[in-house]
């Protein structure tokens, strides 16, 4: 099965097989926005939960690893993985991306990297309900969290 689109758009392969049919339709790099709520994002010991920005963006780069980026007070937390890793999650229509890196930045560039494992589990959001996206991850010196819930909207392309 070939893997193509944005990580939302994988999850119509790998999580259901009604949707593959529709995976045309996703451009192969790129970035989308989801509009919903941030409910968690934790760095270490540092919550910043209550400054999080009410929007998610989840970015293709050109070698087919997937980024979703949460954002508060300025600042990004960039959870990464191999696109192709993902797979089925343990909930009808969910699907998971290991993550094998995690960035930081400041505005609107991710400019340092710590190598961590986790997983971000997630649906797909062009269906028009809510779903949720989860990430988390340990590197050797700290734990990354974060839960972002969409808001059933139709995520923009940029």
């Amino acid at each position: 099965m070939r893997f193509a689109g944005i990580a939302f758009g994988l999850t119509a392969l790998v999580a259901t097989s009604a949707a593959a049919a529709t995976m045309e339709n996703f451009p192969t790099q790129g970035a989308t926005v989801v509009t919903g709520k941030c409910s968690k994002l934790v760095v270490g010991k540092l919550d910043a939960s209550k400054g999080c920005k009410s929007e998610l963006a989840s970015v293709t780069a050109p070698d087919g690893s997937v980024t979703f980026i949460f954002t508060s007070g300025g600042k990004m937390l960039g959870f990464r993985g191999n696109g192709k890793g993902i797979k089925p999650g343990s909930q009808k229509g969910t699907a998971q991306l290991p993550i094998d890196v995690i960035s930081t930045g400041v505005g609107n560039e991710l400019s340092n990297q710590v190598a961590a494992k986790g997983i971000c589990t997630f649906a797909n959001p062009y269906e028009g309900k809510a779903i949720t996206i989860q990430c988390s991850a340990k590197s050797p010196e700290m734990s990354f969290n974060g839960i972002f819930t969409s808001d059933g909207k139709t995520p923009r392309h940029k």
